[in-house]
């Protein structure tokens, strides 16, 4: 595994090989926005999602008709070695290409490249996916960023807000016991509100699940400093909120293009909600991007 640091005069970040993320993300005045993988909470930091975000039931789900996918959470991206193809002081691309491994879990000869871009106290991040095969690919993809919480010493979890962009009404999917999301059992998380005050109690059941935000932003901010960090994800059609259930002192704030497999859903991977399809010699990009306030 190696690290790379991109800066420029506002903002400083360290990627690793490993998965191809995010490890590190400064500002000017070295305060660490990005949370550094404690273990005794949750050992990930900013994981890269793809082809899957969450879980298939049981693992495994049919795919182009007689073949078979199948993986762990969050799918094979997170675990594998990146390849550094490019890199500035201010730009980065990470590239994993289809192996013996990867064709056992999931039967496409896919390229996924990172993209890492800082513009003022922003990084871009983007996932291109590009499809080498013979046959159209199903895929999703998702990033996982997760930022201290409290970000300064003195300060509580509780002080802390998740503001949206627009007033929202969001009704959560619960997670049923396989991680399965049941869209038949919802709790309201907002109510004509732009404002989420943060609280431990609200990931005792996992993460919030957003899949009807009219907001295409979502911030991490102090509720009474001008302080934090918010995330952009104009192509992402679905938004996840989450930390551990053991109190920990972070808040994930995930873009997702997919979910996990629906209790209503069959166990055919492109009849997964959000599931894109890319055609043989194609490719597509879709980026988020995180602001240090």
């Amino acid at each position: 595994m190696n690290t790379v640091q991109l800066s420029n005069d506002k903002i400083s970040i360290t990627l690793k090989s490993l998965g191809a993320e995010i490890i590190s993300m400064k500002d000017s005045n070295e305060t660490e926005y990005l949370w550094q993988g404690n273990p005794d909470y949750w050992s990930g930091q900013a994981p890269v999602l793809f082809p899957i975000v969450g879980c298939l039931r049981n693992g495994t789900a049919s795919v182009s008709g007689n073949k078979t996918c199948s993986f762990g959470r969050h799918g094979l991206a997170r675990k594998k070695e990146f390849t550094l193809e490019s890199s500035t002081n201010t730009s980065a691309v990470y590239s994993l290409t289809a192996d013996d491994e990867t064709l056992q879990q999931y039967p496409f000869h896919f390229e996924l490249q990172m993209i890492y871009e800082l513009k003022d106290s922003s990084v871009k991040v983007t996932h291109k996916v590009i499809n080498h095969d013979s046959i159209a690919m199903p895929y999703c993809v998702g990033g996982h960023p997760a930022f201290n919480c409290p970000i300064s010493e003195g300060e509580n979890f509780e002080d802390y807000v998740v503001t949206f962009e627009f007033p929202e009404t969001a009704h959560c999917a619960k997670l049923d016991e396989n991680a399965l999301i049941d869209n038949s059992h919802r709790v309201t998380v907002l109510e004509n509100s732009a404002i989420l005050p943060v609280k431990h109690s609200m990931f005792y059941d996992d993460a919030l699940i957003f899949d009807q935000l009219k907001s295409r932003k979502a911030c991490l901010k102090h509720k009474d400093l001008d302080k934090g960090i918010c995330v952009t994800f104009p192509d992402f059609d679905y938004l996840g909120i989450w930390s551990s259930a053991n109190d920990g002192p972070f808040v994930a704030i995930e873009p997702w293009s997919g979910t996990s497999t629906c209790t209503d859903e069959d166990d055919i991977f492109e009849h997964k909600r959000g599931i894109r399809i890319l055609e043989p010699g194609m490719e597509e990009s879709l980026s988020y991007t995180i602001t240090i306030i």
